[in-house]
């Protein structure tokens, strides 16, 4: 399965992974928790407790007007999550591209006044 994998202060990274569970749980480092915050069948694999571990902040997520509303904590995953079926696929190398594009540039994060504020962070470790 192919798949795009965005680890914290990383650019993202295309994978081929084997379509089992033990392959998501290596790569986000525990249990998983899959959400699916856009609008075409994409599916946001990442780690079930990355806030209760205090993971590093990864990436922040946002609405259709730019608003950042949650932050993914640790490793996370893009798949192919098809809306007739109950399997993970690959990403279609359009999704690549639009997902790449997306999370590209890695962020730091910090509180401010009651407020997290997210900045790009220039350097990243390649």
């Amino acid at each position: 399965m192919r798949i795009l994998v965005v680890e914290p202060e990383c650019r993202p990274e295309v994978r081929e992974i084997n379509d089992t569970l033990e392959a998501m749980q290596e790569i986000v480092g525990g249990l998983i928790q899959i959400v699916y915050p856009f609008d075409d069948p994409v599916a946001l694999v990442c780690n079930d407790e990355g806030k209760i571990l205090n993971l590093p902040m990864n990436r922040g997520l946002r609405d259709e007007n730019d608003q950042m509303y949650d932050i993914v904590f640790g490793t996370f995953f893009l798949c192919g999550a098809p809306m007739d079926s109950d399997c993970f696929t690959s990403l279609t190398s359009e999704q690549i591209e639009r997902y790449q594009n997306r999370f590209y540039t890695p962020e730091v994060f910090w509180g401010m006044d009651g407020h997290i504020v997210c900045l790009p962070l220039e350097e990243c470790a390649e």
